[in-house]
């Protein structure tokens, strides 16, 4: 059999189930009966997290978009490192091109 196709139907079964699997519902506390929180303790805590927020309207969501560790810095780092990767692929293509023109 062709190695390709089986890998290729893996993933795509991998990726068809994992799209009806709920795993990011792992996150939230459910509503109900069986140990889970009730409604009314949901509007509680998102009563208290809006006062919280109205109390220090300062402290913002707490992404530092702006700080070197933070997006900024990341999309830097990221682009370092794709930005090296292209380099080399330009580099090494160029190195290809130069051996088949002596030849």
């Amino acid at each position: 059999m062709n190695k390709p196709i089986i890998i290729g139907a893996a993933l795509l079964a991998l990726f068809v189930v994992s799209s009806f699997a709920p795993f990011a519902a792992a996150q939230y506390a459910g509503v109900g009966g069986g140990g889970q929180i009730t409604l009314e303790e949901q509007l509680k805590l998102a009563r208290s997290r809006i006062a919280d927020v109205e109390a220090n309207p300062h402290a913002g969501s707490g992404t530092p978009y702006l700080d070197a560790n933070g997006v900024v810095g990341a999309t830097i780092i990221s682009g370092a490192i794709f930005g090296g990767i292209f380099i080399a692929f330009v580099v090494r293509a160029k190195q290809v091109e130069k051996a088949r023109k002596q030849h």
